[in-house]
């Protein structure tokens, strides 16, 4: 019996030859399912830090602080936070990102609210926390990015950055998210600001490592 003959795999587009991949296009469904797939792992991830005490980074970190300082209701706050992001994403990032990070935004707020009924630790580390948390919220993130969605405020902002100066939008956030976890020092006992720093960093290496461009072509 002959061997068949081996089935070669498609040539890679060469850059010298002026050949681009071609970028397909997510569907609506797979958009759908990214976007609950990313705030879920996301909302698992706020978990791991709330149940142990610990800050998260973005505009939610900023958020937290305020309820602390002020009494205002998390919820209250963070809508208000997030209203001049919608505004540069819809002006710059266009009508279909803004939709669905605002979706995204409301949907997270859902789960956080449900986050107790649903998810409970029984004993939690906080160093275990801070580094699961953010390598999980992290791949969230990642998820959402791919698919053109945030969820709003610094995340808004890194990706703007990333696509009008070239800046890595997991190194913008990474900065962002550290300055807002060094001003818990005023609210948060030394010790759990150090692990929230740690979990920030775990997050944005996420990011830093997997979204960048050339590397994924989010349409």
């Amino acid at each position: 019996m002959s061997t068949p003959p081996a089935i070669s795999a498609p040539a890679a587009p060469n850059p010298a030859l002026g050949v681009a991949p071609v970028a397909i296009p997510h569907t609506h469904t797979e958009d759908a399912v990214a976007i609950f797939t990313g705030v879920l792992l996301i909302s698992v991830g706020v978990a791991f830090f709330t149940s142990a005490g610990l800050l998260t980074g973005g505009t939610a970190g900023l958020a937290f602080l305020l309820h602390y300082a002020t009494g205002i209701g998390f919820g209250k706050i963070f809508f208000v936070l997030n209203l001049p992001f919608y505004w540069l994403a819809l002006r710059k990032l266009g009508r279909a990102f803004t939709v669905k990070t605002f979706i995204a935004v409301l949907l997270l707020s859902l789960l956080t609210e449900l986050q107790s009924q649903l998810l409970q630790f029984a004993q939690l580390q906080p160093l275990y926390a801070a580094i699961a948390g953010g390598l999980i919220t992290g791949t969230g993130f990642l998820v959402l990015f791919r698919h053109r969605c945030s969820l709003g405020g610094v995340g808004i902002a890194a990706l703007y950055l990333q696509d009008r100066y070239g800046w890595r939008a997991g190194k913008v956030q990474m900065a962002v998210d550290c300055c807002i976890v060094l001003l818990a020092l005023w609210t948060v006992e030394p010790l759990r600001v150090a692990w929230s720093i740690a979990g920030a960093v775990a997050l944005n290496l996420v990011l830093a490592m997997n979204h960048r461009p050339g590397r994924y072509m989010a349409v």
